[in-house]
């Protein structure tokens, strides 16, 4: 039997199916270890816990983490992306930071594996996030 031409599309649309789902899976256990292994996690959780006696809420994406809390009036958020072994803070657009640490690029800031193996310097930082985190515009 000669496979037609759509016969072979719909193998290859199947196999780019199968890669692509591969690749979404590679990313989120990717984001899943780097959050376990720099305590981001739990960090978070202790937030939501401690400061927010449980009223925020987690919405978790292949390599993204949304913290949100608030009402509808002072909605705030956390975000966090993971991009390889770099945990990515976004922020509000603000032009760059001349600290060297975390890494600044004006629309996130960046913290390698070396510097989020520094459990007092993520901590410090979720917190200065935390403190004065992100407001969502009113269409969100």
């Amino acid at each position: 039997m000669i496979p037609t031409n759509e016969e072979e599309q719909e193998v290859e649309r199947l196999m780019s199916d199968e890669e692509f789902a591969a690749r979404r899976l590679a990313v989120r256990e990717n984001a899943k270890r780097v959050l376990r292994e720099s305590g981001l996690a739990d960090l978070l959780r202790t937030i939501n816990k401690d400061e927010l006696k449980g009223r925020g809420k987690f919405e978790e994406y292949d390599s993204i983490v949304l913290f949100k809390w608030g009402t509808g009036y002072t909605r705030r958020h956390i975000w966090v992306e993971i991009n390889g072994n770099t945990i990515r803070f976004r922020l509000s657009p603000h032009r760059k930071c001349p600290a060297l640490v975390p890494e600044c690029d004006g629309e996130y800031h960046n913290f390698t594996s070396s510097m989020w193996a520094d459990q007092e310097l993520l901590r410090t930082e979720l917190y200065k996030y935390y403190v004065k985190p992100v407001a969502e515009s009113s269409d969100d």
